[in-house]
Parts: structure tokens; sequence; C-alpha cells
């Protein structure tokens, strides 16, 4: 008697409902934080503190409330590794990948700068006097997040500054947040945002909401947050996996962080300062 072939076992469906609370879930969140960022906005002190006691607290009650968001949408949807782009491929390529992508937006970002204010410049539509002073007055609002002065005098808030915030804080929670609402716009819409066209329009969706998240720091930190995003989604939907835009994230906010202490002391003693 010929033996049977072994059954598959069939998946059943998740239903739309799901899938819904999982996206308002974490559209929410992002909602949240921005209303948290307005309020901060008032505040004079950095969202980070100036001490590491402070640090660790606020990234910690940051992580938990985050987690806390991402389990309750999972517990919703039941989100596979896949649908949130979790798996890690090929052993260190992810980090390499990562590095190099890193370097990849910094040059992008700083071609539009230039792009930017050649235009400018060239229809006459600002002067090199006011660009100057819409750069020192509306520069992103570093000052906001953390402490420079701690950055300055503290190795240990220094380096938890470069590595906690950079890579976990900002590069796996963000990339994280972006993975489930693109898991989201893809189950809910099929047709529309499954392909990777599809997908590529619910990046530049997700990058528009994440722009306009930080408009709270500054209409030029709203602008970059906004391209980034874009090029880290570009990353996760091109590798179908969160971890080199992590790794990008990562390595693009410490070498920006890195430098922050020393680029605020020199704008400070431009002309005019």
């Amino acid at each position: 008697m010929e033996a049977m072939p072994p059954r598959l076992e069939e998946t059943q469906p998740v239903s739309r409902w799901r899938w819904w609370v999982h996206l308002l879930l974490v559209t929410l969140y992002l909602v949240g934080l921005t209303l948290l960022g307005l309020e901060r906005h008032k505040i004079i002190r950095p969202a980070l503190t100036h001490t590491v006691r402070g640090l660790l607290t606020v990234c910690g009650v940051e992580l938990v409330l985050f987690g806390l968001v991402i389990g309750a949408a999972w517990l919703a949807s039941r989100a596979s590794l896949d649908d949130l782009l979790l798996r890690w491929r090929g052993k260190a390529m992810p980090v390499v990948w990562g590095a190099a992508y890193s370097l990849g937006l910094r040059l992008a970002l700083a071609f539009l700068a230039v792009a930017a204010v050649v235009v400018l410049l060239a229809t006459r539509a600002a002067t090199l006097d006011s660009l100057q002073n819409f750069a020192l007055n509306k520069r992103p609002g570093v000052e906001k997040m953390v402490d420079v002065q701690a950055m300055r005098d503290n190795p240990a808030y220094y380096w938890l500054t470069l590595t906690l915030v950079s890579f976990v804080v900002a590069g796996v929670r963000e990339e994280l947040w972006r993975s489930s609402f693109l898991a989201g716009m893809k189950n809910l819409w099929p047709r529309q945002f499954g392909s990777t066209p599809g997908q590529i329009q619910a990046v530049v969706i997700a990058a528009v909401i994440f722009g306009a998240a930080h408009l709270s720091m500054g209409i030029l930190a709203a602008v970059m947050a906004g391209v980034l995003g874009l090029g880290l989604g570009l990353i996760m939907v091109l590798h179908r996996s969160i971890w080199p835009a992590v790794f990008a994230h990562g390595f693009f906010d410490c070498a920006s962080m890195a430098f922050i202490p020393w680029a605020l002391e020199l704008m400070h003693h431009l002309p005019g300062q």
C-alpha cells in the first residue's frame, strides 16, 4: 500500500480586526510620543536628563512602554518573524551592511542639504546670512534630548548615549516600530502593500508620519527624521530584515552623538554668536 504524503498543516488566516488592533496600537504609540514631545518642548531640561542614573531610568521606561505596546500588538495579530522582518540573515553581514548604509545615508542627507542651499541661493529665495541664522536658530533640538555638558564631562553618560541610546533605544525600538507598521499595512491591504512596490509605498507613509512626530524638535529635525526613516525603511524592504537598518540607524546616531559636544561648541563660537 502506497504511503500517504505528509499532511501539510493549514494555517488559519488571522481575523482582520486583529490586524486593525495591531496597527492602531502601533500608530497610537507614535501619536503618544508626538504629544509627549510637544510637552517636552516646554521643558528646559533635556529628555534624557543630565545624570547616568536618570538616563538609564528614562531609557528603561521608554523600552518597557514600547515593549508593552508591541507586545499587545503582537498578542492581537500574532505576527510572525517574517511579518516583523526579524530574521537575521547572513552571519555578520547585517553589521557590515549597517555600517555601509550609515555612511550612505549621511552622504545622501549632506547632498540633499547642499542641493537645497544651492536652489535657495540660485532662486534668491534666501541669502547666506538668512541661511546661517536659520541653521543656528532652527537646528535640530539636540539639547532637548541629551545634556551636552554631561556628554563632555561624564564618560559614562557619553558612552551610554553612543551605545544604549543610539543602538537600542533608537535603532532597535524605531526599526521594530517601523516593521510593525509595515506588517499592519501589508496584512490589512495585501493588494496595495503586499508587493515590493507596495511595501515601498508603505515605507513612504511611515516616513511622513515619523518625520511629523519630530516637529517638536524643529523643522530640520523633522525633515531629517523623515528622510532617514525613508532610507531605513527601504533597507528593511530590500533585505527583508530589520537588522541592517537597526545597525545603520545605530551607527548613524552614534557618529552624530559622538561629535555633538564639539560641533555645538564650534557653532557657538561662530561670528555673531
